[in-house]
This record gives structure tokens, sequence and C-alpha cells, in this order.
């Protein structure tokens, strides 16, 4: 869902610490509808990343139903600051959220980001 709109495949953009990030997903049935993934970076801190919904459930809820799932399940764990990099098209996703833009605008992937925190609850 993030990847072939960029033209990318589901190998051209791996992250060397997937497989050991927490995954949560949204099913409908035996399909993934839904995903957020979580590294983390510090001893309190750690960046929720490759966020996705399908295009025709967005607006639905299920991507505010699934960061705040993450949110109380790092939080749970003992952390307390969530990072991320948002796209342009995200910010006002995040932002009604409670996420805050920190730093300056730069592009990665060849697409306009901003990075932003939250601080969750323990």
């Amino acid at each position: 869902m993030l990847r072939k709109p960029l033209g990318h495949g589901r190998e051209a953009v791996a992250f060397p610490f997937e497989a050991e990030s927490l995954h949560l997903v949204a099913l409908d049935g035996p399909h993934v509808v839904g995903c957020v993934l979580f590294h983390p970076e510090g001893p309190d801190s750690g960046r929720l990343f490759q966020m996705a919904i399908e295009p025709e459930r967005q607006g639905s809820g299920l991507g505010t139903r699934l960061v705040r799932g993450l949110e109380v399940a790092v939080g749970g764990m003992g952390f307390r600051e969530v990072t991320l990099h948002a796209r342009d098209a995200a910010v006002g996703f995040y932002a009604r959220l409670g996420y805050v833009s920190f730093g300056a605008p730069y592009v990665e992937v060849g697409i306009p980001h901003q990075n932003m925190r939250r601080t969750v609850n323990r």
C-alpha cells in the first residue's frame, strides 16, 4: 500500500530492523487491511513506521484505532514517546491524534516528510 504508488516492490524499501519490530495489523477475515509497526530507538522512545490502510478503508477510523492500539501497547511496554516520519499528506491525520511536528521538513523516498512525536502514557 505504501510502496506500490512509488513504483517500489516490497523488497525495495526494507528496514533492517523490521523483523524485530512490533507489528499491529487490522484484519477483515483472512485479509490484512491495515498495519502499523513500531521499533524501539531508545530506552523510552521508538518510531512508528509503515502505517498503511487500504485506500477504500481510509477515513473509516481504522487508522486511528491502529495508532491508538500501538500507543497503548508500547506505553504498556514502558515507552514514553512515539516518533514518526509523516508524509506531508498524513501530517494532518497525525496532528489530529496529538502528534506535533519538529525539525525542518525533508524529502524521503522522493516524498516530502515531517518528523512528528507524541508522549504516550505508561
